[in-house]
């Protein structure tokens, strides 16, 4: 493990602590725990990535209409609206 040294503000400390007591972990643990769970979110996979996780989609899911591919620009909006 590389040791290293940050600045946090005390609220992000304060909430670090409360984090690290409920777990029953370190301050240090619960950090490691943010950056891998950051480094597996979808804003570092690549586009390429996200494309191929699209197109494995495709057909997977049911919706009961049976007009979807018509009016999808329709049923976005609606959906957006709520």
């Amino acid at each position: 493990m590389k040791r290293t040294q940050i600045q946090l503000t005390e609220r992000q400390y304060k909430m670090l602590k409360d984090i690290s007591a409920r777990k029953n972990i370190s301050v240090a643990g619960v950090i490691r725990e943010c950056v891998n769970y950051y480094s597996a979110s979808k804003c570092l996979v690549s586009d390429e990535e996200k494309y191929k996780k699209a197109i494995n989609l495709i057909g997977k899911f049911k919706s009961g209409e049976k007009d979807i591919s018509i009016k999808h620009d329709k049923y976005l909006a609606e959906d957006f609206k709520k």
